[in-house]
């Protein structure tokens, strides 16, 4: 299973480039999700990242299309109320195109349209989406009887519910408060690397 951390619009650039340099190589994507930052912000946050190291091929930019291509990031994530996957796949086909979706007929639209993969929540209950009914893990099981590309679980995510997202096949979680909200980052995403990789040994078996 593939480890998403996604953060969070809770730290100064400084501390969030501190967090994601000591996580950066137990994760597979970093998703820059910083909503309140300017675009000045995420660019100042994404020259700090390659100053220490952070591979480029990791960081996934969300929604801001802008600031991707400016900085010729090859990963962008599109909300459901963002650009059409299908636009942004015929003007840029060399992007790699992920989109939030929160039923199987959106993921199905989603593939359809050139995203390469989508990211299906809520799970779980999750103070993000304080509220909300959760769309729960089942669904999964119906997402991934339809598509061929892989789909990735969000949403109230904790290291003890990993096997479930296992069981109902997902390729991979996406987790946000339970790294970037931690008081250790880096213990928190070893934790999850480890729940993944011990995971993905279970199915070899």
């Amino acid at each position: 299973m593939k480890l998403i951390a996604i953060s969070d619009d809770s730290h100064t650039i400084y501390e969030l480039a501190s967090k994601i340099s000591s996580i950066h190589h137990l994760v597979d994507y970093i998703h820059i999700r910083e909503k309140s930052k300017t675009v000045h912000e995420i660019l100042s946050l994404l020259n700090l990242l390659a100053q220490q190291g952070v591979n480029k091929e990791k960081i996934v930019i969300h929604d801001r299309l802008d600031i991707a291509l400016l900085t010729d990031n090859p990963n962008i994530h599109l909300p459901s109320h963002s650009l059409p996957v299908k636009q942004v796949r015929a003007a840029y086909p060399h992007l790699r195109i992920g989109r939030s979706v929160h039923s199987i007929d959106e993921a199905k639209q989603s593939e359809a349209d050139g995203a390469d993969y989508v990211l299906y929540g809520h799970c779980f209950e999750t103070n993000c989406k304080e509220g909300k009914v959760p769309n729960g893990v089942h669904t999964i099981i119906d997402i991934k009887k339809e598509l061929q590309i892989p789909i990735f679980a969000i949403g109230g995510i904790t290291s003890e519910r990993v096997h479930q997202l296992r069981e109902a096949q997902a390729n991979g979680i996406a987790i946000m408060s339970g790294i970037f909200a931690s008081d250790n980052p880096y213990e928190s995403a070893l934790i999850f690397s480890k729940k993944c990789q011990e995971n993905a040994h279970e199915n070899k078996i």
